[in-house]
């Protein structure tokens, strides 16, 4: 495959290698669906807090997720340079003391939720009543675990780095199967499950599974990630070569350093996007919701998790255009490298407005499959009718910014996504609902609004095209 990606016709090769990649990247979404869905068909008094809660957990997991995700862009990065470059030794050194920098990340955000997962959804965030108290529990659990995500990406990484794309698309498909088996036997346990589910309660019997709801789904997830590391590793190890006996060497400071120097900036710009994302929710919590009445914050949870799809696409498409840059600019072929960019970010850009036709077209009964309340569904479906077609150009912000890490310019993305989150978005949104009392609505238009702005800078600075001489280490 790196032969194709340095030789073969671009847009048909970054069309077979992105496809599956972005496939893959949706289908880690539905992680997060499957717990939604399981958890909308409890007892409703539990349900609507339950899916709150996990709304805004699940930005505060992302935090530590993207602070590690960015590292393994960085790696990505040096990895397809250096294999574009024929430097075997190179690409499994980078690779070894990368891994052990996640592992360290994994070992600080492990304990930050173990410790602190109660400050940071009460007080930080601002959530009340049950949401609170649910939310508690289930966001020590996702950040305890945090080291099975953080792996799970960088060592897919790893794998797209070096010209693979299918065998990680797979794994993921893999580990959603595990991860639906293990969430029906935990969420219900013994006990009651919807039509559809009865297999469920006779198995987690027969096993001594406790009804565990909300929990049941946290411990799902880790758990099915946990499966799936096993193969990836061994993958890596038996096809790729890397992580074997002569390559675990002691930390090599100098190398962790200058992965850091490079992976912090795309760290901190992942940061800054779900940061922003942390804002709207405490705004919506704080300005349009009551300890009897948070409709808004679940309705907000639901769609946010239909939206971290399209995220999520786009990485995939962006790690494509990260792995053509690399390996390109490390075969002397900045042309090819720039015009991957382009194409990845195009066939992103034609399964956004697929999304977005879906999501405005069948919202309603989207947002209804998890909670039928009508307060929630209409805010819901505001939310999708005015941000739904700006997810293009959250996508092409995605995939060029994606392209300029790929050539070790993430000092550059940082500095684009700052400014339109910092200058745009935060302060807009702040006017819209403290200093004019406007409508949901309105912060909603913010959001749009934003997401075309990302559009705007990032296809302004790519054109430019001075990225393609950065150096890496």
């Amino acid at each position: 495959m790196s032969e194709r990606i340095r030789r073969g016709s671009v847009p048909v090769e970054v069309a077979r290698f992105g496809t599956p990649l972005a496939l893959g990247m949706g289908l880690q979404v539905t992680f997060n669906l499957v717990d939604a869905y399981l958890i909308s068909r409890l007892p409703h008094g539990v349900a609507g807090p339950a899916l709150g809660a996990i709304g805004i957990c699940d930005q505060l997991a992302a935090l530590g997720t993207i602070v590690s995700y960015g590292l393994s862009v960085a790696t990505g990065a040096v990895v397809s340079r250096r294999h574009g470059a024929g430097d075997a030794a190179g690409v499994r050194a980078a690779a070894w003391q990368s891994l052990l920098l996640v592992l360290g990340l994994s070992l600080a955000f492990g304990l930050a939720g173990v410790l602190g997962a109660r400050v940071l959804i009460a007080d930080v965030v601002g959530a009340k009543g049950r949401v609170a108290e649910l939310g508690a529990a289930y966001l020590t659990v996702m950040l305890g675990g945090s080291f099975t995500i953080f792996l799970l990406l960088h060592l897919t990484t790893l794998q797209r780095a070096l010209g693979s794309s299918k065998t990680p698309a797979s794994l993921l498909v893999l580990a959603n199967v595990v991860n639906f088996v293990f969430a029906v036997l935990l969420v219900y346990g013994p006990g009651e499950a919807p039509p559809g589910f009865g297999w469920g309660p006779p198995i987690a019997r027969a096993l001594g599974l406790p009804r565990m709801e909300l929990m049941g789904a946290a411990w799902a997830t880790v758990l099915a990630r946990v499966v799936v590391l096993v193969p990836l590793g061994v993958i890596l190890i038996r096809r790729f070569g890397l992580f074997r006996r002569d390559s675990r060497v002691e930390p090599d400071w100098r190398a962790i350093s200058s992965l850091w120097r490079v992976g912090w900036p795309s760290s901190t710009q992942l940061v800054v996007r779900i940061a922003a994302m942390l804002v709207i929710h405490s705004l919506v919590a704080r300005a349009y919701t009551t300890a009897s009445d948070q409709s808004a914050t679940t309705a907000l949870g639901i769609v946010f998790r239909l939206e971290t799809m399209a995220l999520f696409v786009g990485l995939g498409w962006g790690s494509a255009a990260q792995t053509f840059v690399g390996q390109n600019l490390g075969a002397s072929r900045p042309d090819r490298a720039a015009n991957a960019g382009w194409f990845a970010a195009l066939y992103n850009a034609l399964m956004m407005t697929a999304l977005a036709v879906a999501y405005r077209a069948y919202g309603r009964d989207i947002v209804g499959f998890f909670d039928d309340s009508p307060r929630v569904i209409e805010i819901g479906v505001s939310y999708v009718g005015a941000v739904g077609f700006s997810y293009v150009g959250l996508g092409i912000g995605i995939v060029l910014g994606a392209a300029i890490q790929g050539a070790g310019a993430t000092k550059l993305t940082l500095g684009l996504d700052s400014a339109v989150v910092f200058a745009f978005q935060l302060p807009v949104a702040w006017l819209v609902v403290f200093g004019l009392g406007l409508p949901l609505e309105r912060l909603w238009q913010v959001i749009a609004w934003t997401y075309v702005a990302f559009a705007a800078v990032y296809v302004a600075s790519y054109r430019r095209g001075k990225f393609l001489s950065t150096a890496l280490p």
